[in-house]
Protein backbone atom coordinates (compact mmCIF):
# COMPACT_ATOMS: atom_id res chain seq x y z
CA UNK A 1 0.00 0.00 0.00
CA UNK A 2 1.25 3.56 -1.06
CA UNK A 3 0.08 6.12 1.24
CA UNK A 4 -0.04 8.94 -1.40
CA UNK A 5 -2.35 6.49 -3.62
CA UNK A 6 -4.62 5.98 -1.34
CA UNK A 7 -4.99 9.53 -0.55
CA UNK A 8 -5.98 10.14 -4.07
CA UNK A 9 -8.66 7.67 -4.26
CA UNK A 10 -9.93 9.14 -0.89
CA UNK A 11 -9.72 12.92 -2.83
CA UNK A 12 -11.15 11.37 -5.64
CA UNK A 13 -14.59 9.85 -4.45
CA UNK A 14 -15.03 12.54 -1.78
CA UNK A 15 -14.51 15.43 -3.74
CA UNK A 16 -11.76 16.68 -1.31
CA UNK A 17 -9.35 19.10 -2.37
CA UNK A 18 -7.01 20.27 0.55
CA UNK A 19 -6.20 18.63 3.93
CA UNK A 20 -7.98 20.69 5.91
CA UNK A 21 -11.25 19.39 3.45
CA UNK A 22 -10.17 16.16 4.14
CA UNK A 23 -9.64 16.11 7.99
CA UNK A 24 -13.22 17.53 8.03
CA UNK A 25 -15.10 14.84 6.51
CA UNK A 26 -12.55 12.48 8.75
CA UNK A 27 -13.64 14.37 11.52
CA UNK A 28 -9.60 14.39 12.56
CA UNK A 29 -7.23 16.93 12.85
CA UNK A 30 -5.20 17.91 10.44
CA UNK A 31 -1.87 16.76 11.99
CA UNK A 32 -3.24 13.11 12.11
CA UNK A 33 -2.59 13.09 8.02
CA UNK A 34 0.62 14.61 8.20
CA UNK A 35 1.21 11.76 11.09
CA UNK A 36 -0.12 9.37 8.80
CA UNK A 37 1.66 10.11 5.52
CA UNK A 38 4.78 10.04 7.70
CA UNK A 39 4.29 6.66 8.80
CA UNK A 40 3.10 5.60 5.26
CA UNK A 41 0.40 4.02 7.01
CA UNK A 42 -3.47 4.61 6.51
CA UNK A 43 -5.32 3.80 9.68
CA UNK A 44 -7.98 1.44 10.21
CA UNK A 45 -11.05 3.89 11.60
CA UNK A 46 -10.72 5.59 7.77
CA UNK A 47 -11.81 2.89 6.34
CA UNK A 48 -14.76 2.19 8.70
CA UNK A 49 -15.42 6.02 8.19
CA UNK A 50 -15.48 6.13 4.63
CA UNK A 51 -17.72 3.37 4.73
CA UNK A 52 -20.28 4.97 7.00
CA UNK A 53 -20.43 7.97 5.02
CA UNK A 54 -19.72 7.28 1.40
CA UNK A 55 -20.06 3.72 1.26
CA UNK A 56 -16.69 3.00 0.12
CA UNK A 57 -15.04 -0.16 -0.12
CA UNK A 58 -12.26 -0.17 1.75
CA UNK A 59 -10.49 -2.94 -0.89
CA UNK A 60 -10.83 0.02 -3.83
CA UNK A 61 -9.49 2.69 -1.48
CA UNK A 62 -6.31 0.16 0.02
CA UNK A 63 -5.72 -1.24 -3.19
CA UNK A 64 -7.89 0.03 -6.25
CA UNK A 65 -9.83 -3.34 -6.46
CA UNK A 66 -13.26 -2.53 -7.34
CA UNK A 67 -16.05 -2.10 -6.98
CA UNK A 68 -15.61 0.92 -5.83
CA UNK A 69 -18.91 1.64 -3.57
CA UNK A 70 -20.41 -1.50 -1.51
CA UNK A 71 -23.43 0.67 -0.12
CA UNK A 72 -26.33 0.25 -3.31
CA UNK A 73 -27.09 3.68 -4.39
CA UNK A 74 -24.11 5.82 -3.00
CA UNK A 75 -22.26 5.99 -6.34
CA UNK A 76 -25.25 7.72 -7.96
CA UNK A 77 -25.48 9.76 -4.39
CA UNK A 78 -22.14 11.11 -4.21
CA UNK A 79 -21.84 11.92 -8.12
CA UNK A 80 -24.19 14.33 -7.91
CA UNK A 81 -23.21 15.99 -4.80
CA UNK A 82 -19.49 16.33 -6.74
CA UNK A 83 -21.35 17.58 -9.63
CA UNK A 84 -23.23 20.67 -7.39
CA UNK A 85 -20.19 20.76 -5.30
CA UNK A 86 -18.43 21.92 -8.76
CA UNK A 87 -20.49 23.77 -9.92
CA UNK A 88 -20.59 27.80 -10.01
CA UNK A 89 -23.79 30.14 -10.54
CA UNK A 90 -24.32 33.71 -10.43
CA UNK A 91 -27.50 35.13 -8.64
CA UNK A 92 -27.19 39.00 -9.35
CA UNK A 93 -23.74 40.22 -8.79
CA UNK A 94 -23.08 38.33 -5.96
CA UNK A 95 -21.07 34.33 -7.47
CA UNK A 96 -22.64 31.48 -5.45
CA UNK A 97 -20.99 28.50 -4.42
CA UNK A 98 -21.93 24.50 -3.11
CA UNK A 99 -19.91 22.60 -0.86
CA UNK A 100 -20.83 19.27 -0.07
CA UNK A 101 -20.45 18.05 3.40
CA UNK A 102 -21.33 15.32 5.61
CA UNK A 103 -24.41 14.98 7.70
CA UNK A 104 -24.49 13.40 10.86
CA UNK A 105 -27.57 12.09 13.11
CA UNK A 106 -28.36 13.37 16.48
CA UNK A 107 -27.48 9.96 18.10
CA UNK A 108 -23.91 10.22 17.42
CA UNK A 109 -21.65 7.29 18.36
CA UNK A 110 -20.24 6.71 21.75
CA UNK A 111 -16.39 6.62 21.94
CA UNK A 112 -14.72 4.10 24.53
CA UNK A 113 -14.67 7.55 26.76
CA UNK A 114 -18.34 7.75 26.86
CA UNK A 115 -17.35 11.16 24.23
CA UNK A 116 -20.50 11.71 21.69
CA UNK A 117 -18.65 11.96 18.37
CA UNK A 118 -20.67 12.06 14.71
CA UNK A 119 -22.18 9.21 13.20
CA UNK A 120 -22.07 10.41 9.23
CA UNK A 121 -25.24 9.00 7.43
CA UNK A 122 -25.77 11.06 4.26
CA UNK A 123 -24.42 14.33 2.56
CA UNK A 124 -25.87 17.64 1.29
CA UNK A 125 -24.76 20.70 -0.47
CA UNK A 126 -24.86 23.71 1.67
CA UNK A 127 -23.97 27.46 0.07
CA UNK A 128 -20.21 28.02 0.30
CA UNK A 129 -20.57 30.65 3.30
CA UNK A 130 -22.40 28.65 5.44
CA UNK A 131 -19.18 26.08 5.68
CA UNK A 132 -15.81 26.18 7.66
CA UNK A 133 -13.48 23.47 9.68
CA UNK A 134 -15.63 23.72 12.81
CA UNK A 135 -19.04 23.16 11.44
CA UNK A 136 -20.43 19.98 12.01
CA UNK A 137 -23.94 19.43 10.15
CA UNK A 138 -26.92 17.13 11.96
CA UNK A 139 -29.41 16.03 11.12
CA UNK A 140 -32.47 17.06 12.79
CA UNK A 141 -34.80 14.06 13.53
CA UNK A 142 -36.37 15.19 16.87
CA UNK A 143 -39.05 17.85 17.99
CA UNK A 144 -38.11 19.68 20.99
CA UNK A 145 -37.32 22.80 18.83
CA UNK A 146 -40.02 22.98 17.17
CA UNK A 147 -41.49 25.13 15.41
CA UNK A 148 -37.55 26.86 15.44
CA UNK A 149 -36.02 24.15 13.62
CA UNK A 150 -37.74 21.14 12.46
CA UNK A 151 -38.28 17.42 12.47
CA UNK A 152 -35.82 16.80 9.36
CA UNK A 153 -34.12 20.15 8.67
CA UNK A 154 -30.55 20.57 9.19
CA UNK A 155 -28.73 22.66 11.35
CA UNK A 156 -25.04 23.85 11.58
CA UNK A 157 -23.43 23.47 14.85
CA UNK A 158 -20.24 25.25 15.28
CA UNK A 159 -18.02 23.02 17.65
CA UNK A 160 -15.50 26.03 18.20
CA UNK A 161 -18.12 28.07 19.82
CA UNK A 162 -18.84 25.95 22.99
CA UNK A 163 -18.87 29.25 25.39
CA UNK A 164 -22.40 29.72 26.79
CA UNK A 165 -24.47 32.61 25.67
CA UNK A 166 -27.24 32.99 27.57
CA UNK A 167 -30.82 32.58 25.16
CA UNK A 168 -28.61 30.95 22.46
CA UNK A 169 -29.37 27.34 20.98
CA UNK A 170 -26.76 24.81 21.37
CA UNK A 171 -26.23 21.10 20.79
CA UNK A 172 -25.65 19.06 24.09
CA UNK A 173 -25.08 15.71 24.66
CA UNK A 174 -27.38 13.80 27.40
CA UNK A 175 -26.80 10.45 28.06
CA UNK A 176 -29.00 8.02 26.90
CA UNK A 177 -30.57 10.42 24.15
CA UNK A 178 -27.23 12.00 22.02
CA UNK A 179 -26.88 15.29 21.05
CA UNK A 180 -30.06 17.76 21.68
CA UNK A 181 -30.71 21.13 20.83
CA UNK A 182 -31.60 23.35 23.72
CA UNK A 183 -31.89 27.18 24.34
CA UNK A 184 -29.24 27.77 27.63
CA UNK A 185 -29.73 30.28 30.26
CA UNK A 186 -27.80 30.93 33.49
CA UNK A 187 -29.31 29.91 36.82
CA UNK A 188 -27.08 32.04 39.00
CA UNK A 189 -29.14 31.70 41.90
CA UNK A 190 -28.38 27.96 41.70
CA UNK A 191 -25.13 28.26 39.42
CA UNK A 192 -26.89 25.58 36.85
CA UNK A 193 -27.53 26.12 33.45
CA UNK A 194 -31.24 25.68 32.30
CA UNK A 195 -32.06 23.85 28.82
CA UNK A 196 -35.54 24.99 27.37
CA UNK A 197 -37.30 23.46 24.40
CA UNK A 198 -39.37 25.57 22.36
CA UNK A 199 -41.38 23.30 22.02
CA UNK A 200 -43.71 23.99 25.04
CA UNK A 201 -44.31 19.68 25.71
CA UNK A 202 -40.50 19.27 26.21
CA UNK A 203 -39.77 19.61 30.16
CA UNK A 204 -37.05 22.00 31.02
CA UNK A 205 -34.21 20.41 31.97
CA UNK A 206 -30.94 21.30 34.18
CA UNK A 207 -27.19 21.11 33.50
CA UNK A 208 -24.60 21.44 36.70
CA UNK A 209 -21.99 24.51 35.65
CA UNK A 210 -19.21 22.77 36.27
CA UNK A 211 -20.18 20.03 33.74
CA UNK A 212 -21.61 22.50 31.28
CA UNK A 213 -17.84 22.26 29.28
CA UNK A 214 -17.92 18.84 28.41
CA UNK A 215 -21.58 18.42 27.91
CA UNK A 216 -22.01 21.39 25.14
CA UNK A 217 -20.80 20.44 21.80
CA UNK A 218 -21.45 23.71 19.97
CA UNK A 219 -23.69 26.50 18.68
CA UNK A 220 -26.30 26.50 16.06
CA UNK A 221 -25.24 29.53 13.71
CA UNK A 222 -27.59 28.26 10.67
CA UNK A 223 -31.12 26.44 9.87
CA UNK A 224 -31.52 24.94 6.41
CA UNK A 225 -35.61 23.37 6.48
CA UNK A 226 -38.34 23.99 4.47
CA UNK A 227 -40.80 26.51 6.10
Amino acid sequence: MNFDDVLERIKKATGARTQVELANILAIRQSSISDAKRRNSVPADWYLKLYRSHGLNPDWLADGIDPMYLKPGMAESSANFQGVAETSATYGKTPSRSRVVNVSSMAGILSDKGVWQPDFVSQLAIPETFYKPTILVIRVDGAGMEPLIRRGGYIGLDTEKTRIRSGEAYGIYVPHEGLVLKRIYFDADNNRFLLRSENPEHPEQTLPAKNAEEKVLGRVVWILQEL
